[in-house]
């Protein structure tokens, strides 16, 4: 079976691909990145460098698959999305292109990487936020321009799906991380924003790190394992409605900071930015339905994927200097 990853350069698609490739298939990795800027690179993977956001390329690209997972996106982590609204809005462009070549190439499955920035804002207002269930999206108030393309583009794959018999599958990812990602530059999100500040502070010396907002804002995190097992099994399911994917542990940005202060053996001094982006007060993926439909649910602690990401960083950070 030849499948498609679209993205593939990018932090969830290159760990997507290699595990595709362990299983046997016949991978076609495509990002619209320069080859040498993709976070991995697998020989064994038919590697394409394409713009989904052309008609052109998406249509090339897909030729042939059978299933197509479509996580090309302009996105990043809060700073990136709050000042980048027209940027990620243009991510539509991609969708859409990449559900036409789908019909038109035949392609019997198709997933979609929504995220929880879907979610109507007035539910996320508290720290100690009731987790997000799948019907929370309505009446609809997402994240301002990322979170409005995600939810209307998740209408589109369910429309194709009504209309044309695509197997449209979508999953509302909680906040990926892992290694083999972005650390700096200001796409990163905050589980790799903060192993990256405090191995600094550790190979520095400086101890003191810049925390957006109180730190008192929360969220779930999932690590990247559990993610693309997830992803795996959605689309090849029969559950054909938007599903969360993310763990339901609940922490605040303060006590992911404590967490990695207990892995990296460093205390650090907390310098509070009350002006950067914080995006919601509290999010959390309500489980239940992923439960009830899959069996499981992302299940590697917070602890367990930091310390799998702040080695890796602090690698990365040794290494250059």
């Amino acid at each position: 079976m030849t499948v498609l990853v679209t993205g593939a350069g990018g932090f969830i698609g290159g760990h997507l691909v290699a595990d595709l490739l362990r299983q046997g298939h016949d991978v076609r990795a495509a990002d619209v990145k320069p080859q040498g800027e993709w976070y991995q690179v697998h020989e064994a993977a038919e590697n394409v460098v394409a713009d989904c956001a052309d008609a052109r390329d998406a249509h090339r690209i897909s030729e042939g698959t059978q299933e197509i997972y479509n996580l090309a996106a302009d996105m990043g982590g809060m700073g990136f999305i709050e000042n980048n609204k027209a940027e990620c809005m243009l991510s539509v462009l991609t969708s859409t292109n990449m559900l036409v070549a789908a019909r038109a190439a035949g392609t019997r499955r198709f997933f979609y990487s929504s995220s929880a920035c879907v979610y109507a804002g007035d539910k996320q207002t508290d720290p100690n936020v009731t987790a997000l269930k799948e019907e929370d999206a309505y009446p609809a108030d997402p994240e301002d321009g990322y979170g409005w393309e995600k939810l209307f583009s998740e209408r589109m794959a369910r429309h194709f799906r009504e209309d044309f018999g695509i197997q449209t599958r979508i999953a509302r990812y909680h906040n990926v991380y892992g290694p083999d990602g972005t650390f700096e530059g200001g796409r990163e999100k905050a589980p790799a924003a903060l192993s990256r500040k405090i191995a600094e502070a550790k190979l520095s010396g400086d101890h003191t790190i810049e925390i957006w907002g109180d730190g008192e804002q929360s969220r779930s995190f999932m690590y990247i394992d559990d993610c693309v097992r997830g992803t795996q099994e959605i689309l090849a399911g029969d559950f054909v409605e938007p599903v969360n994917l993310g763990s339901a542990e609940l922490v605040t940005i303060n006590q992911m900071v404590s967490v990695l202060e207990e892995i990296s053996g460093v205390t650090v001094e907390r310098k509070y930015d009350l002006s950067a982006p914080q995006g919601v007060r509290g999010r959390n993926s309500d489980n239940t339905l992923f439960h009830s439909v899959y069996g499981w649910e992302p299940s590697i602690t917070l602890h367990d994927g930091l310390e799998r990401t702040y080695a890796w960083i602090h690698d990365q950070l040794t290494a250059r200097a």
